[in-house]
């Protein structure tokens, strides 16, 4: 696993073995950052990023890499939380970043209380845990966290919809590649 562009460009990132950790993989990683750039190589320029369910924090490292402004780690395994701090040292970065070792839920309130405002959510908890989607896109949904143009992206399997609205926030686009698909949401869409 590497980071695919921007200014870590190529550099490694670990993982860990035998947990129930699914690293984005840099194929679908590099899918996703080309659809949300969409051909402006600034478009996460001094943008904020939660990384939800963060894993390694492969994407919000490649967020960072790309020129990211702040991006807030979010995962409730400390092993987990303790591998993204890893990960983050390895790059030799200092500021930009805040891990929570928290759950989500409660995490997302402590950011709604900081009046945290985010330009790109990426949620991917394990596939197999399909109700902790739909509890988390319906509090994002009714959430000050997003901002006006916020993107909300959630990583899942292909074989499971998280839904196509909730409240507000709608799936504008589905993108499938091998087992696995992201789905992404708007408000008022």
């Amino acid at each position: 696993m590497r980071v695919i562009a921007g200014k870590f460009r190529s550099r490694p990132l670990q993982s860990l073995r035998g947990m129930d950790l699914r690293p984005t993989a840099d194929r679908l990683r590099e899918t996703l950052f080309n659809v949300l750039t969409a051909g402006n190589p600034i478009a996460f320029r001094n943008k904020l990023w939660l990384d939800l369910c963060a894993g390694t924090g492969a994407v919000g490292i490649e967020a960072l890499s790309r020129g990211a402004a702040q991006v807030y780690f979010v995962e409730s395994s400390s092993p987990a939380a303790r591998l993204i701090q890893r990960n983050l040292r390895s790059l030799s970065l200092e500021t930009g970043f805040e891990v929570l070792r928290e759950d989500v839920t409660r995490a997302l309130g402590k950011l709604e209380a900081r009046k945290v405002t985010a330009d790109f959510i990426f949620l991917d908890p394990p596939y197999r845990m399909e109700t902790l989607y739909q509890q988390i896109l319906e509090l994002l949904s009714h959430s000050p966290l997003l901002g006006p143009e916020a993107v909300v992206v959630a990583e899942h399997d292909r074989r499971f919809d998280p839904g196509h609205g909730f409240a507000s926030l709608h799936r504008y686009r589905k993108l499938e590649q091998g087992d696995a698909a992201l789905s992404l949401y708007r408000l008022g869409q």
